[in-house]
């Protein structure tokens, strides 16, 4: 069974970015979740079409890290980015496609940087 993303568990909950206001909701397919960010933070995707032609737009690996971490900067130590049990075969794709470091430095953010650093050293990128 491969792998689609980079959390090895099952998923009961969904974050999506939007430049509109933070949202949530509930339904019997899981907690949905919408984190507002700077409309120019609102880059690095590919659209994809599911359901009857429904066209989505998808993080690159690399981008939903980066989004990820700055949007959650209680990740801030080596202990509490282990803790997360990031998938190593999906961060391997990120660090060999070297686009890691660009997407991080589109931020702007030195904190997000810090801990991209240290996500690369944990996992050895």
């Amino acid at each position: 069974m491969a792998r689609s993303g980079l959390i090895p568990e099952s998923v009961v909950q969904f974050t999506s970015v939007t430049s509109l206001k933070t949202e949530s909701f509930k339904n019997d397919f899981g907690e949905f979740f919408y984190r507002s960010v700077k409309p120019q933070l609102m880059f690095g995707y590919r659209v994809e079409t599911v359901g009857d032609g429904l066209p989505v737009q998808i993080a690159t690996p690399e981008k939903a890290l980066c989004d990820f971490l700055y949007l959650n900067p209680q990740y801030d130590t080596k202990d509490e980015i282990e803790a997360l049990r990031l998938d190593p075969d999906v961060l391997a794709e990120i660090s060999a496609n070297s686009r890691l470091d660009s997407t991080a430095a589109r931020f702007g953010s030195q904190a997000l940087a810090r801990r991209v650093g240290l996500v690369k050293e944990i996992y050895s990128l």
